[in-house]
């Protein structure tokens, strides 16, 4: 059992019978009163998200996860069925796209990191890469010389994401896409 002065970003806890993940905490201290953490806590079986306050001293149970490198394979055919190999042993896992923050931002061959509940390798859940670089494959033509405003336009993605770049990216372009957002951060010149 672990208590509220060991709360961190990431650590898996079950609560309400159900296993979560601290995506956000702050430990507040008021001048009056006693201290308590708040919390963003993200359901690994749901997706779901939801706050919640816990007064300082309080006993939490600490679910132990393995960290693992996974290389995304395909998606099925139905579309929601995806396939990543273990690139230590090489076994297959197979996740529902609920399970994924930013399924449509992942390419063949890209390397994520799935947490996997060390008691019954049961998958929790996904953490993609903090950016991933991706070839516009449809947009408006761009405008030389538009870089001074802010101004954007949608483009798709080889992988099918739709993301708003500025208005001088082309098709052909290569940019660099923040997963967690899934904004556009800069284009790269190969």
């Amino acid at each position: 059992m672990a208590s509220t002065s060991d709360i961190r970003k990431g650590l898996c806890i079950n609560y309400n019978n159900d296993t979560f993940k601290i995506v956000e905490f702050l430990h507040v201290k008021p001048g009056k009163g006693p201290a308590f953490v708040r919390t963003k806590l993200k359901s690994l079986t749901t997706g779901k998200v939801l706050d919640n306050t816990f007064s300082a001293g309080h006993k939490i149970e600490e679910v132990r996860v393995e960290t693992r490198t996974y290389q995304y394979l395909y998606v099925d055919a139905d579309g929601v069925t995806y396939n990543f190999m273990n690139t230590d042993d090489y076994n297959q896992i197979t996740l529902q796209k609920d399970v994924l923050d930013a399924p449509d931002l992942l390419k063949e061959g890209e390397m994520v990191t799935i947490i996997v509940r060390a008691e019954d390798e049961q998958p929790l859940s996904v953490e993609m890469p903090q950016n991933v670089i991706l070839e516009v494959t449809h947009t408006e033509p761009g405008v030389k010389g538009n870089t001074a405003t802010n101004a954007t336009k949608p483009a798709t993605v080889e992988t099918g994401a739709s993301v708003n770049v500025p208005l001088f990216i082309n098709e052909g372009d290569k940019i660099k896409i923040d997963t967690e957002k899934g904004t556009y951060m800069e284009r790269v010149k190969e």
